[in-house]
């Protein structure tokens, strides 16, 4: 595997530990959510840098929208975990 590949790989265990509710939860809205941005970011940095990559331009999209649901979702059943979420996220104004 190539160095970035670990790199990422270890970034997302990292991702996960912080976000998981419980101790193997890495399933919920939080953590998904959390791996989403983390992706949506390094996505974004890759199309400031290749601007005609279009099928790179709709992953993105596809992946802003998934968040979109996911938290829609967790606003739905609870608000609470929504505005802390968001908050240590930094994703809204």
């Amino acid at each position: 595997m190539s160095d970035r590949k670990i790199e990422r790989k270890q970034q997302k265990i990292k991702i996960i530990k912080e976000f998981e509710p419980k101790k193997g939860d890495t399933g919920s809205a939080e953590v998904q959510v959390a791996v989403l941005t983390d992706q949506i970011a390094n996505l974004t940095e890759h199309l400031k840098s290749h601007s005609k990559d279009f099928s790179s331009r709709r992953g993105l999209l596809v992946m802003v929208s998934k968040r979109r649901s996911l938290l829609d979702y967790l606003k739905s059943k609870s608000n609470d975990r929504y505005e802390a979420l968001i908050k240590k996220l930094d994703i809204r104004k």
